[in-house]
């Protein structure tokens, strides 16, 4: 029986990595070794070495500590935001928009999306593990396209310490000049990843289906083919993410923030 196989492998996959204490103990649910796990094809070893080095991660970098008044210059133009609507399976939906690019801190950067990632987390309906991604290109150009560098290293990031995280990212009407970028980066994309990624053409028909069956054109903003109109007002979503923050703390059972306003 399959579900009974992998049952197990949670098990040695949670015995091989020892026992575990505060924040790892509450990261480390069923449900998360076995993301681990599907990432990589079952393979304990690997699944083993990838979890205990997010653990590394975890404790050096402090994900869950970040707070919005540290990233929100970086959210200042709406380049990347929670959508206020989820899509046709109740995922939490990231709105990116890299032609809003605002700051040239690579390191800025790579916080605030991880900030935006463990909201996103956190805001997921029960059963739902992923997450979507529209990524729309109006006003890209290659003054804000970000370094190759900084690329590697939020990929890194999300297939490393955010495995099966992604349901699907939409990458909504690329320019044509974007393909040179997209053959160096795609390979840093492992190959479960990359088949979660979808060029989207507005005037594509397989296009505009795949869309459909993922998110409802009701509510889906007029960049990505639908009728909703994509407002960003940044103090709205700062009131917002404050509001994030106390869910965050309370969640990691953190010490009462008092950076929080």
């Amino acid at each position: 029986d399959d579900s009974a196989a992998r049952g197990a492998k949670v098990s040695e996959l949670r015995e091989a990595v020892g026992p575990l204490s505060g924040r790892n103990l509450k990261l480390c649910t069923d449900v998360c070794l076995r993301r681990y796990l599907e990432a990589r094809n079952w393979n304990l070893d690997k699944a083993k070495k990838v979890l205990e080095e997010t653990l590394k991660w975890r404790f050096t970098y402090k994900p869950e500590e970040i707070s919005w008044h540290e990233v929100a210059h970086e959210s200042e133009t709406g380049k990347v935001f929670k959508g206020n609507f989820q899509d046709r399976f109740g995922r939490t939906i990231l709105i990116m928009r890299p032609g809003k690019q605002n700051t040239s801190s690579p390191e800025g950067n790579i916080r605030h999306l991880v900030y935006l990632m463990e909201s996103a987390i956190l805001n997921l309906p029960e059963g739902q593990e992923q997450m979507s991604w529209l990524i729309d290109f109006n006003g890209w150009s290659l003054n804000t396209n970000i370094p190759i560098k900084t690329a590697r290293d939020t990929i890194y990031i999300l297939q490393n310490h955010y495995p099966e995280r992604l349901a699907i990212v939409v990458l909504y009407s690329p320019p044509r000049f974007f393909e040179a970028f997209w053959k160096v980066v795609k390979y840093f994309i492992d190959s479960k990843t990359f088949e979660k990624i979808k060029f989207v053409y507005p005037n594509n028909k397989d296009s505009v289906e795949l869309m459909k069956t993922f998110f409802d054109t009701e509510n889906l903003p007029s960049e990505f083919g639908g009728k909703a109109t994509l407002n960003y007002d940044h103090e709205e979503f700062s009131k917002l993410m404050a509001q994030e923050d106390v869910k965050t703390a309370k969640f990691w059972g953190l010490a009462d923030r008092g950076d929080i306003s």
